[in-house]
């Protein structure tokens, strides 16, 4: 099968999907990755069900997957990076392996944005490997009208999304203690999902 081609400027942004993955997945335990992801979950909603990774990158979907074992009922959710992912691509077979109903998401601007805009090593075909691994679903979004459309199988299932660099300023950072975090999530994951 011919490597498919990436878009080179995707229209959409990490804004966009951390709205829609809030929207579609309301009582989603959500565990995001370091720096500006966790940032821009923080800003957008705030709630006991984030569990921000406050200086763990690539341990978004190893993190999520221990979550979705321990609470097989619950919507849990991977929000990683490109360059998370590509710091720790040993938790795509983990996770595949699993059975569980994970959905990891993964943001693909093609850089270590939250670092100073460093290029990571290309834009990787992470829906390619996620299904090499075993994943029962992977799609890739470029743009709003995709993202919306995107329909994936009961996981362990990956969305690929393609996004430009942030616009606008950092936002506000996480003001949780890695403590408050852990024992809100904690809450939250032994409270029965609505």
């Amino acid at each position: 099968m011919p490597a498919q081609s990436l878009p080179i400027a995707p229209t959409l942004t990490l804004a966009e999907v951390v709205t829609e993955l809030i929207e579609r997945h309301p009582d989603a335990i959500t565990v995001s990755t370091c720096g500006f992801t966790s940032r821009e979950l923080f800003n957008a909603a705030d709630r006991p069900e984030n569990f921000y990774l406050v200086g763990s990158m690539g341990m978004a979907a190893p993190i999520a997957l221990g979550v979705a074992l321990a609470r097989p009922g619950r919507t849990v959710i991977a929000l990683d990076g490109d360059g998370s992912l590509l710091m720790n691509l040993s938790a795509l077979p983990l996770v595949a392996a699993s059975g569980t109903q994970l959905l990891h998401v993964v943001i693909d601007n093609g850089m270590h944005e939250s670092t100073g805009g460093q290029a990571t090593v290309q834009r990787s075909d992470f829906v390619a490997l996620a299904l090499a691994a075993g994943y029962r679903g992977a799609l890739r979004v470029a743009d709003t009208t995709e993202l919306r459309a995107a329909r994936l199988p009961k996981g362990p299932a990956l969305l690929h999304a393609l996004t430009g660099p942030r616009t606008g300023g950092p936002g506000r950072r996480v003001t949780h203690s890695p403590q408050e975090i852990v024992q809100r999530v904690n809450t939250a994951v032994n409270r029965p999902a609505a």
